[in-house]
């Protein structure tokens, strides 16, 4: 390996002393061989060693080029016992990107994929191979347009048992082909150009009309190597008219350069997860509508902007009122409420009611005329509200016979009863009147005036409001 190193620094030091001009260019292949040291690490049991092997490289470009590395590491695997060694080949396909490819010194940085063999020797341990990616950076210094001393920094990172291994290397990059230095094409120029015109250049780009596809480029604008203007991101639309330069690949561009955004929301359809949106409707980032409170209907659609959040809601974005009350479920302390009910705040059916307390003589079942407003109000009732019926409750005090006394309370109850179809036309299948005699006093019977309390009729009528 010394040997090889060797022979390196010879072959260089050569090509240094032929002048020449250092810089990057297209079109170039490059070999490079190197020698190293190779840190393993992780799991794999195997010492750091030596490392040495060549790249083999082509420039697309001054700053862009690819790269095949085959490298060699020599090593030992220590698991079980020292000096067991191990054979370990790395091969990657790296992309390089060069700064400042006019320069002398070129720093550049380095991504690539590939695999790592290892070959294990006078153990049970049996071969492998992984795949295996790495990113790094590098140096490299011209001696001549040709040759350049490099140095490399790469971080392996592998797969399955491999991992963060190190590589550290040295050597040379011999370059072949390619487009010449400017500045020798310069001196070429300076030195024929007493004896051969300098081809025509109608648009002044840098490339002749012999050579040029793009004749009529503006003044002032970068070409390529065919004197078309610059399209970095490959839309279709050169750089100078481009408004949006950094397009990703493959996305499709209006005539400006940028993202279509068939919907007009702000988000380029290549973003967009909802391109059909209304014109003028507020979207996210993702270009969907707005659903501020989360119940799956955008805020264009729903009627019920604000409802609370976990609330069920309908097509329309409103909570749900499945007995159609006019009070959303999560609300309705009542939600099984029939149809045509009249509810309150929470749900629950509005009920109305009436009472009738009318008193009598002594012995009597003769309705007082100052009782008969009262009744009408009762007879109202039972009008407003024609699926409401009626109990009357015919009572006496505790003078005379029990018997006598219910016979008594019914006749006082049947006096109302009758009053109200007489007078004012009730169904008599609405009314029932029941005699209770002394049976439910509603005051003291050793008084005067508790006895008179309890010479009376009752009806409590209540009924659910309907709408």
């Amino acid at each position: 390996m010394k040997k090889i190193f060797c022979a390196l620094i010879v072959v260089g030091i050569f090509f240094g002393a032929v002048s020449g001009f250092a810089e990057m260019r297209a079109g170039a292949y490059s070999i490079s061989p190197y020698i190293g040291i190779y840190k393993f690490e992780g799991n794999l049991d195997l010492d750091s060693g030596p490392t040495y092997g060549v790249r083999l490289g082509y420039d697309f470009t001054k700053r862009f080029g690819l790269e095949a590395d085959l490298g060699y590491v020599d090593t030992k695997y220590t698991e079980f016992a020292p000096d067991r060694y191990t054979d370990v080949y790395n091969y990657r396909l790296e992309a390089l990107y060069h700064f400042f490819p006019d320069k002398k010194l070129v720093p550049f940085a380095a991504v690539g994929f590939g695999g790592q063999s290892m070959n294990y020797k006078n153990t049970s341990k049996s071969d492998s191979t992984h795949f295996a990616g790495d990113y790094g950076v590098g140096l490299k210094y011209f001696l001549t347009e040709n040759v350049a001393l490099r140095t490399d920094l790469r971080h392996i990172l592998g797969f399955a048992s491999i991992e963060n291994n190190l590589a550290w290397t040295f050597g040379l990059t011999f370059l072949f082909g390619g487009e010449k230095p400017m500045a020798e094409k310069a001196i070429v120029r300076e030195a024929a150009a007493p004896a051969v015109m300098a081809p025509a250049d109608s648009d002044g780009d840098g490339v002749a009309d012999s050579s040029d596809k793009c004749p009529g480029t503006p003044a002032g604008v970068k070409v390529d190597l065919n004197g078309c203007p610059l399209d970095m991101d490959g839309d279709g639309v050169y750089d100078y008219l481009d408004k949006c330069p950094d397009t990703p690949k493959g996305v499709k561009v209006d005539k400006d350069g940028c993202p279509l955004d068939t919907d007009r929301d702000g988000v380029a359809d290549y973003r967009d997860n909802c391109p059909s949106t209304p014109a003028g409707v507020k979207v996210d980032k993702d270009g969907c509508p707005l659903d501020m409170d989360g119940d799956g209907i955008y805020d264009y659609l729903d009627k019920c902007p604000d409802t609370p959040k976990g609330v069920k809601v309908d097509a329309n974005g409103c909570p749900l009122d499945s007995d159609k009350d006019g009070v959303y479920d999560y609300l309705d302390k009542c939600p099984g409420t029939p149809g045509g009910i009249k509810v309150d705040k929470d749900g629950c059916p509005v009920k109305a009611s009436i009472t009738l307390k009318i008193q009598f003589d002594t012995g009597k079942s003769v309705i007082k005329k100052e009782y008969r407003d009262e009744i009408k109000q009762v007879a109202d009732f039972m009008k407003q509200y024609p699926h409401t019926d009626a109990v009357i409750e015919g009572h006496t005090d505790n003078v005379g016979r029990e018997a006598a006394n219910v016979k008594l309370s019914q006749a006082r109850a049947n006096s109302v009863r009758d009053y109200l179809i007489k007078e004012f036309g009730i169904d008599k299948d609405r009314l029932k009147a029941v005699g209770y005699g002394p049976k439910k006093p509603i005051a003291s019977n050793a008084t005067a005036e508790g006895k008179q309390q309890n010479r009376r009729v009752e009806a409590i009528i209540t009924t659910v409001v309907r709408k």
